[in-house]
């Protein structure tokens, strides 16, 4: 039976990956590699403004801000911990006290940052502690970054109403200065819009980037 637990096998994923690469070497892993090129060379990034949040598994974050009107690129990878360079199998142990995290793009003519942080309270559970959905573990857990005094009053506000209306049981979500964010490996990448049958998003990230459309219709890219 496919267990959907990816902290149980963070390396499961990698077992997975390397399956879709066996069976199309060329196609799936030159896509990847593609992906990667084109967020760091073909886009002029530097023009838009960026914001950092961990919400669980970064597959299933960067789908969901990449759906959001404003946003023009969302990068995974991993924030909140200590060592430079760390690697996917290192974050999976949860001992780095790296977050799974994505890296947002985004025109702040379009959409705004508190708009991006009702996205991420819309996109998740913060009641969970270490966890999010079937993963479990503290490279899983809620972080909202600010890189400003104002973010962080965002944040906080917004974190403020949230516990007025007791829409959840208790709010985990730390609000942590951003200092550093290290971009994931390359399959990483766009990996629910790149493989949209394997399994884990299947049935966890594809139905969770739907229920969050749901939420919030009105900031949806046509």
């Amino acid at each position: 039976m496919f267990v959907l637990q990816k902290q149980k096998s963070c390396s499961m994923k990698n077992v997975l990956f390397i399956f879709i690469v066996g069976l199309s070497l060329v196609s799936c892993a030159q896509q990847s590699n593609n992906n990667a090129v084109s967020k760091t060379i073909d886009h002029n990034l530097n023009k838009f403004q960026v914001a950092y949040f961990a919400s669980g598994c970064f597959w299933c974050v960067e789908a969901v801000y990449e759906s959001v009107n404003g946003v023009y690129e969302v990068v995974s990878g991993y924030s909140g911990g200590v060592k430079k360079n760390p690697t996917y199998e290192e974050v999976c142990t949860g001992k780095l006290k790296h977050a799974e995290a994505v890296k947002v793009y985004y025109d702040s003519s379009i959409v705004d940052f508190e708009t991006l942080v009702d996205v991420f309270f819309n996109s998740h559970d913060p009641s969970q502690k270490n966890a999010q959905g079937p993963d479990h573990g503290p490279q899983y857990r809620s972080i909202a970054f600010y890189s400003t005094a104002d973010e962080k009053v965002i944040i906080e506000r917004k974190i403020g109403v949230l516990r007025k209306a007791r829409t959840w049981s208790q709010i985990t979500t730390e609000v942590t200065p951003f200092e550093i964010f290290y971009p994931a490996e390359d399959y990483h990448q766009n990996y629910e819009r790149l493989h949209p049958d394997q399994p884990y998003v299947r049935r966890v990230s594809i139905p969770r980037l739907n229920q969050f459309k749901k939420k919030m219709p009105e900031v949806l890219k046509h």
